[in-house]
């Protein structure tokens, strides 16, 4: 498996991309070519233009949840596609509440496109079971939250069956890889926590090895029990590496790089399992 990540908050020295606050991979796999999350804006397509890394013709795009910093590019995107049709109709993979609104401070922190739009230009696939992509990467589904640490309050409202509701971000899932080397837990905003996701895969492959964790942590100001549990749970699993990125900041990452090895992470990069 090859993944570009095609947008972060960071871009890497010497390159000409651009970063914005928000999360794009491209995942080539078993000759499947893979969208994970869209960014922000159209920062994800200017960026694969400049790495050479056409747009037309993928297979699947895997979004994680329903934040505007993962799912805003599906806008930018449709209207590529309205200038470029695309050679295929690509698969969209989503948990079912994805494109439910969502509000925070009186705006749309979500979704602003029609389901109709959506489903004009996708083949869409709404699951909360896991669901497999090639023979070793698969979306996780629904994420079981059994560690109390992980837990939050929310702060936004989510529209659901006509009545706003607080957004526990239910739908917050991650890919997971299987390598020789162990597993490779590829997440967006680990909303659901990235303990709960890593037991996911861990419990889905029935293999406690894990390789790699990239992708955000969501460790912005997490509470002292967070961050505790967090580190704990890490100490415990000893992954080979990992690379902490988007939404997780520095503090944490040099946290975890007493547990672990910690890579460098930013547009651009590319990593191969």
């Amino acid at each position: 498996m090859k993944l570009t990540v095609l947008v972060d908050n960071n871009t890497l020295i010497g390159n000409s991309l651009y970063g914005e606050p928000g999360l794009s991979f491209f995942i080539e796999d078993e000759g499947k070519k893979i969208l994970f999350d869209l960014g922000l804006t159209d920062v994800f397509l200017n960026n694969s233009r400049n790495l050479n890394i056409p747009l037309d013709d993928i297979d699947y795009i895997v979004i994680s949840h329903g934040h505007d910093d993962h799912i805003g590019g599906l806008f930018h995107l449709i209207n590529y596609y309205k200038d470029n049709p695309p050679k295929k109709k690509p698969t969209l993979v989503t948990h079912p509440l994805t494109f439910e609104m969502k509000y925070l401070n009186g705006k749309i922190v979500g979704n602003v496109l029609a389901r109709e739009v959506i489903s004009n230009y996708f083949n869409v696939k709404k699951t909360t079971e896991p669901f497999w992509i090639t023979e070793k990467l698969v979306f996780l589904g629904e994420i079981k939250r059994t560690h109390p640490f992980e837990n939050f309050t929310p702060r936004a409202k989510v529209l659901v069956n006509g009545e706003f509701m607080p957004d526990y971000l239910v739908e917050d899932s991650a890919l997971a890889y299987d390598t020789n080397d162990g597993l490779v837990v590829i997440t967006g905003c680990s909303h659901s926590g990235i303990c709960n996701i890593t037991n996911a895969a861990i419990s889905l492959f029935n293999k406690e090895k894990v390789l790699d964790i990239i992708g955000g942590l969501h460790l912005l100001n997490p509470s002292d029990e967070k961050i505790q549990g967090t580190i704990d749970y890490l100490s415990n699993l000893q992954p080979t590496l990992m690379h902490p990125c988007h939404c997780t900041r520095l503090e944490y990452k040099l946290m975890i790089s007493k547990i672990c090895e910690i890579k460098e992470v930013g547009s651009g990069s590319v990593i191969e399992y």
